[in-house]
């Protein structure tokens, strides 16, 4: 039995954990706060400042774990690499999780590769920002460098929204690092997340690509469908597992990524990567015989992955409107009554635009239908 630590415990976290259990795993659980959704299906939890060196070092230091999966950027990864040099295996690599947990990074290295990415630049002020904006051409992407699904992104039009755009993405950073990266605005007709899965003694392997939507910055939908072409061309997929490969060939290690792209109609466009199971890969618990989460436990165990059969599906989040502790959810009946499934988080506390819930259906106008009819009660 292997014994796996979880570095952020959120609703991707929970579903990895019992993907994990399903393989005989003990699994402790760890974030900043009481009750997150992993911590509930654990078989121990623990709540530590991952981002504090000493605290970080402690909590991995008293439990010992074999093997320890981030799921979250905001981590002190030097912490990682050391427990790494003495043996321990993180998920995908110590390399991997420092490179991916800011934007400028992963975007440096893609860049570095050769590999077509939007034109982008760093700022560290406003004023900066206001430079490098005006150097880009309007209109921009602004976004902070770590952050967590998307969070703090938008879209700046002109000059007179710069100090707004800042200010958001500043707002929205996780970390210790006050700088955002600014790039160009892509006219893309469609974003792709292509689950990239290496493993210690196969070849790499990607999963169908699975569209999506996003709004301030953060997923709202996404489907993956039984047939390629309803998404991209046959080309345009062979290119997108070339630089997934590329890229997660630099990164190492063993592990499912999410790798983003913009698709214009002659471009394929590197985006962003995640070194672990993707938000949008959501989908995947109604469309894939395995899911990213059983995918990715295999993958880091170094089992067996079996080919993947698809039946197509598609996933809405249900998100938070107001502030307060959550009493309970309506209309989960009616969502039911559509064909679809529901998956509750189980966070306490509701936010506005809070992801806190999900649907899954076989179709994307069903599925969004479904969630719309979810409220929940303060």
């Amino acid at each position: 039995m292997k014994r796996i630590m979880l570095l952020g415990s959120g609703e991707l976290g929970k579903e990895f954990v019992i993907s994990a259990k399903h393989l005989g795993c003990y699994v402790i659980a760890v974030d900043s706060y009481e009750g997150a959704p992993a911590m509930q299906v654990a078989d121990k939890h623990a709540v530590c400042n991952m981002l504090d060196p000493d605290e970080l070092r402690y909590v991995i230091g008293f439990y010992k774990p074999d093997i320890v999966v981030p799921e979250i950027e905001a981590i002190r990864t030097e912490v990682l690499q050391e427990f790494e040099d003495d043996g321990m295996q993180i998920v995908p690599s110590a390399y991997a999780v420092n490179a991916t947990m800011n934007r400028d990074t992963i975007r440096n290295i893609a860049s570095g590769l050769g590999i077509r990415t939007a034109k982008f630049a760093y700022a560290e002020s406003a004023e900066e920002l206001t430079h490098r904006a005006a150097e880009i051409g309007y209109p921009v992407v602004v976004k902070p460098v770590m952050s967590s699904s998307g969070k703090g992104q938008s879209v700046v039009e002109s000059f007179s929204d710069i100090v707004a755009a800042w200010d958001y993405a500043v707002a929205n950073s996780r970390g210790d690092r006050v700088k955002v990266i600014v790039e160009e605005f892509i006219n893309f007709h469609t974003e792709v997340t292509l689950l990239t899965v290496k493993q210690k003694a196969a070849a790499t392997m990607f999963c169908s690509p699975i569209g999506h939507y996003q709004e301030r910055g953060d997923y709202q939908w996404s489907w993956q469908n039984e047939e390629l072409g309803d998404l991209l061309t046959n080309e345009q997929y062979m290119t997108a597992c070339m630089i997934a490969r590329k890229v997660t060939d630099h990164l190492g290690g063993a592990g499912l990524f999410g790798v983003e792209f913009f698709i214009t109609d002659d471009e394929v466009i590197f985006s962003e990567l995640s070194p672990r199971p993707h938000d949008t890969g959501m989908v995947t618990l109604v469309s894939q015989s395995l899911t990213e989460f059983d995918i990715h436990a295999r993958a880091i165990l170094g089992l067996p992955i079996p080919e993947i059969e698809y039946r197509g599906g598609a996933s809405a989040v249900v998100l938070g409107k107001g502030n307060g502790r959550v009493k309970s959810y309506t209309g989960v009946d009616t969502a039911m009554e559509l064909g679809c499934d529901v998956r509750i988080f189980g966070k306490a506390d509701s936010r506005p635009y809070r992801r806190m819930a999900v649907v899954l259906g076989k179709n994307l106008s069903t599925t969004k239908l479904a969630a719309s009819k979810i409220e929940i009660i303060c």
